[in-house]
């Protein structure tokens, strides 16, 4: 599957404009963290495209989150390590390759950016750094929803936070026209 692909079947089934741009910081830090730790960008960077395709289907049913996702994408033959980290990300599988690890990371670190940039005048992330994105990262009442625990759970791939916060941020920057940052 290509990327002009992929974003055409998200297109089809993602109708909430802000869950596409997440996707599309999602594939930017994926690709990132694969350039980063020797892994394959375009393999990585579509796993992150499409890891919430199913998210307006299935938000009545979040425990169905995932498993719909592998269904909607069966037909396209793409390889088992995306299938299963997008299966890992939504806890449907055991974290157990750096692929899953790092989607499961990738996910919430894209929201904690966001946020950070949001909060300040400009509202754009060339204006926000790795210190001040830090810096919201240790406020337990900012952003909550970007589980921090799952952030920190980069760590197991040998990463030091600040320094996948400083790779996200660096790989949503290069797309905030397209994430609108």
């Amino acid at each position: 599957m290509t990327r002009v692909e992929a974003l055409e079947l998200i297109r089809k089934y993602v109708k909430n404009k802000n869950l596409i741009k997440h996707m599309i910081a999602t594939e930017a830090v994926m690709k990132a963290l694969a350039n980063r730790l020797g892994y394959d960008e375009e393999i990585w960077g579509l796993t992150g495209l499409l890891h919430d395709i199913d998210y307006d289907l299935t938000k009545d049913e979040p425990e169905k989150h995932g498993l719909v996702s592998i269904e909607l994408l069966e037909e396209y033959n793409l390889p088992s390590e995306m299938l299963n980290a997008i299966k890992a990300h939504s806890g449907k599988k055991e974290l157990e390759t750096p692929i899953e690890k790092a989607l499961y990371a990738a996910d919430p670190v894209t929201g904690l950016i966001v946020a950070a940039a949001l909060i300040r005048p400009e509202k754009k992330l060339e204006v926000i750094d790795t210190k001040f994105v830090m810096n919201r990262f240790k406020e337990k009442s900012f952003a909550r929803g970007a589980n921090r625990e799952q952030i920190k759970s980069i760590e197991n791939l040998g990463l030091k936070l600040e320094e996948f916060i400083g790779i996200a941020l660096e790989a949503m920057t290069n797309v905030a026209s397209d994430i609108g940052l």
